[in-house]
Parts: C-alpha cells; structure tokens; sequence
C-alpha cells in the first residue's frame, strides 16, 4: 500500500514538474515568435510595432502638469491621448531617477518636470525611455568646473559616472528661445541616448544605433550633401567637432526649427525622424 502511494506521488509529482516545463517551453517558444514577428516589422518599417502600452498610468499633480502647459512647447502640441502618456512618462522619469543640487542650488519641481520633459519628449518615439546610462541628474546654478577636461562647462554627460550634469542658468535660456536652436537639455540628452543607444539592446536603441551608422555612411558618401550642410551655416560651428557633436547639434535643430531643416536638408531630417520614432506634434 505504501508503495503504490509512493509511486502515485512520484506520479504526480512528475506530471506536474513536465507541466511546468511545457509551460515554460511554450512560453519561450511565444515570446521567441513575437520577437521574431517585430524583428520583421522592424526591418520593414523601421519603427517599434508598438511604443506606448501601460498597465497603470501615474499621474501629475497640478503644478506639475502647470510647468508643463505654460513652459514647454511639445506637451502643448500633442493629442489628449499623448498628453497624458507624456505625463506618465515624466512622472516615471522623476520617480527613477536621482536629482542632486550642487553649489547650494535648491532643487524645484520645475527643475525635475522641466528636465524630465526634456527627456521624455527626445524619447517619445521609443518603448523603453528611461535612458538605463543615467541614474543621476546633477544640477548646478551656473557653469561649473569639470575635472574631464580641467574647464568649465555648461553640461556634460558621464558615462561611467551614469551622470546628466546641467547648468541651470543654461538649461533655462534654452527655452528662452524655441527657434534659435540653442538648447543645453536637448544637446545632453541627445549624449546620453546616443550612448545609450550602443550598449543597450532594446529595439529602440537597435533603431537608434542602426539609423545613426546609415546617417553617417549617408553623410561619408555624398560630398555634394556634405558641402551643402557646411556651406549653409543651419548648424553652428560646433558641430563639426566630431559625429557625436554633429548628431546632437542636428537633433537641436531638428526639435526647434523642423520645417527649416526638412527643407533645407530632407535626407538628414528623415534619419533623424527615423532614428528618434517622432511622428508626434508636426514633425
């Protein structure tokens, strides 16, 4: 008798181990396919098949949602829908994020919506936009020294560090102006993302990283596009620094001034839009 009790929980333990098994094969095997299927799509339209997809949404208080109705242009574009995706993506970017003052400057709200927008809006078009390279947000009343270079600077980006370092004072004059193509937040960020976008794998990084590589072979090989772009003087000087000046540089123009670049250097543009997924708010 005890035997055959033995033998039936053997039994049943056994059955209930493959079932564990097959369940997670057959999860494999899913999610293997769904991978394979958006590879696909993604070959073919170059873009994510989905960006925007949350269980529970946070949420906004009123001045937060306040600092973004009167001091940032993008959120004031976008549908009721996008709005409140934008929200939720601001409110998850402060939330994840570290922001620590320097030179006895007092972190705001304004300060953590206005730099999280920034972020948020550069990475509208992707699923994952939490940038994984940044885990601190260091912000200063003005320029401030660098030890990388033994100079003061307005911003920087640290990789090793997993550091976004800002002036406030500049962060702010770029909204000064929206059409000057000036814009400290932008110009950093666009550092981040873009090396990001190389050590991360996620299909918006893959996009990223791939557009930016057909960008620069674009640019290598057509010496007419080339002395058009240097001849016109739409960018500023600084970014024929090297390709990832020119890359930030670009995405500034891009997000200030999109009808002057679209018309002016049409090829360009669309990489941009192409390597950023922005189909949102005329662009």
């Amino acid at each position: 008798m005890l035997l055959v009790l033995l033998l039936l929980k053997y039994s049943l333990g056994s059955k209930i181990i493959l079932g564990i098994f097959f369940v997670i094969l057959a999860y494999m095997i899913f999610h293997f396919a769904i991978k394979m299927i958006e590879m696909g799509y993604v070959l073919k339209h170059r873009r994510p098949y989905y960006v925007h997809f949350y269980l529970f949404k946070k949420k906004l208080n009123d001045s937060q949602k306040q600092v973004l109705k009167t001091k940032f242009r993008f959120y004031n574009k976008l549908s009721d829908k996008n709005k409140r995706y934008f929200e939720h993506r601001v409110a998850s970017f402060i939330v994840d994020k570290d922001f620590i003052s320097r030179g006895g400057l007092a972190i705001t709200e304004e300060m953590k919506v206005l730099i999280a927008a920034t972020a948020v809006m550069l990475t509208f078009g992707f699923r994952d936009f939490y940038i994984g390279l940044i885990s601190k947000i260091v912000i200063y009343p003005t320029k401030f020294y660098s030890k990388t270079n033994n100079a003061y600077h307005k911003g920087e980006f640290n990789p090793k560090l997993k550091a976004l370092v800002l002036s406030w004072e500049d962060f702010l004059k770029g909204f000064d102006v929206d059409d000057d193509n000036l814009n400290l937040g932008i110009h950093e960020f666009t550092h981040a993302i873009h090396i990001n976008s190389i050590k991360e794998r996620d299909i918006s990084s893959t996009i990223f990283s791939d557009t930016f590589k057909e960008l620069s072979e674009l640019l290598s090989k057509n010496e007419i596009l080339r002395n058009h772009i240097t001849s016109s003087k739409y960018f500023r000087k600084y970014a024929y620094t090297n390709q990832f000046e020119f890359l930030a540089v670009a995405i500034e123009n891009f997000i200030e001034t999109p009808h002057d670049f679209k018309s002016e250097f049409p090829q360009v543009y669309d990489k941009i839009k192409q390597m950023l997924n922005f189909n949102y708010a005329g662009y």
